[in-house]
């Protein structure tokens, strides 16, 4: 029996332009509308002076795989590493610029929060609307209205426009209706992220129900490894836009979390090591680890080594060590830990050269990618600052276990968690 799904040496090649020394401003817009017949000739001469160049970036290269009916397969892999553009060539959004994919029944898509949803119309009107762009007919809709509400839980709001929708509300009525419509091929993309931890076991129920009790297929791409473990027989890592490996799931997890590790801390102490720019208090190294050893997770304690210097010598007067944890995707603190108001401080003074331990409960936070920014600040104003000197990725362990609820500030985490410091 032919794949229900066959992907044949596809490659994705996108055109990036680098433009030196040019600010783009409106007037630059309106005389480029002026100049547009000579426009080509533009940008030809600033191509040649080495004002302008462009780049092929190939998001995909030479993929190749098979998927069976009634096959559920995941698809993992750090950010930026093609997966949510082969979900778009797979549901047929965007063209490969190489290879061949032969797709043998109907598709089913949840790529992004609202897709398909008009914000000025209500939960019912966007219901028929969503249904009918992935290919339901109304009778057919209709005959679901009441499942898709139910399982959506948006019962209250269905005549609100969605645009009043929470982001939450959004996936839930998206998934309802993508679930309900009965596709031959489903593939999911981190949208169920969005959702609470209560939301994403009730999705996760429903895709195990369309697999094994009506035989349909599903593409899932999560970055929380339970959940693929739990719900995908066969697993893609895709890495750097091609695949590094395809085999069963816990195999390739374990493979792909273990090649996961805190990136930058001896790259970043070895740069630290040599710095002439700091004379007052300075940082001479970083390390952070998950205590224990192995890759982060949501319920590991961070370990964090910090090694300091003062080169004008003398104690380092009323030490303070802040330490911020970012998430890359959002750009908003997630963790804030300051030495101050530590469980155990730092004292009024500390030796002129040292190393300061920080060690943290659970940190909580949801599977993705992070960066470390560290402050010494001594007597109130001499700082030094490490913007973004560490990442590290964190998989969750449990949906159950974890409810991520909370969501960050602006400017203030609302993640909080106790920790302590040392000095060495």
């Amino acid at each position: 029996m032919n794949p229900i799904i066959e992907v044949k040496g596809v490659g994705k090649k996108y055109l990036i332009n680098h433009e030196r020394g040019r600010y783009v401003a409106l007037r630059d817009v309106l005389a480029g509308i002026i100049k547009k017949p000579f426009a080509f000739l533009a940008k030809k001469a600033r191509q040649v002076t080495g004002m302008e160049s462009r780049e092929d970036f190939w998001a995909l290269r030479n993929v190749s795989f098979d998927v069976q009916k009634g096959e559920v397969i995941g698809i993992i892999g750090r950010n930026g590493a093609g997966k949510s553009t082969l979900l778009k060539i797979l549901s047929q959004i965007t063209p490969p610029t190489e290879g061949e994919i032969i797709l043998r029944g109907r598709v089913g898509s949840l790529l992004e929060v609202g897709t398909g949803f008009h914000p000025e119309l209500t939960g019912r009107e966007n219901i028929f609307l969503n249904g009918a762009i992935l290919g339901m007919k109304r009778t057919e809709i209709a005959k679901k209205f009441d499942r898709i509400v139910e399982f959506a839980g948006v019962d209250r709001f269905l005549d609100t426009p969605v645009k009043r929708y929470s982001s939450g509300m959004y996936v839930r009525l998206a998934f309802s209706v993508a679930a309900h419509m009965e596709p031959d091929i489903l593939i999911v993309d981190e949208v169920l992220a969005v959702g609470d931890a209560e939301f994403q076991k009730k999705c996760l129920g429903k895709m195990q129900e369309v697999t094994q009790k009506e035989g349909r297929t599903i593409l899932f791409v999560s970055h929380n490894m339970a959940a693929v473990e739990r719900l995908c027989k066969k697993t893609i890592w895709l890495e750097g836009g091609t695949i590094k490996q395809i085999g069963e799931t816990k195999e390739i997890i374990d493979a792909y979390l273990n090649g996961q590790p805190i990136i930058g801390g001896k790259e970043a102490t070895e740069k630290l090591a040599n710095r002439a720019d700091k004379k007052g208090p300075h940082f001479k190294g970083i390390d952070v680890s998950a205590i224990g050893g192995g890759p982060v997770k949501s319920d590991s304690r961070l370990h964090f080594k910090l090694e300091y210097a003062n080169d004008t010598k003398g104690d380092i007067i009323d030490p303070q060590i802040n330490i911020i944890v970012t998430d890359e995707l959002t750009q908003k603190r997630v963790l804030f830990i300051d030495s101050a108001i530590s469980a155990e401080t730092l004292g009024e003074h500390i030796p002129s050269h040292g190393t300061i331990i920080c060690e943290t409960a659970p940190i909580n936070l949801k599977a993705g990618r992070y960066s470390i920014t560290v402050w010494l600040i001594a007597a109130g104003s001499n700082r030094d600052v490490l913007e973004n000197i560490v990442q590290f990725e964190v998989t969750t362990t449990d949906i159950e276990k974890f409810n991520f609820r909370l969501q960050p500030g602006k400017d203030f985490p609302s993640n909080i968690i106790s920790y302590t410091f040392k000095n060495k």
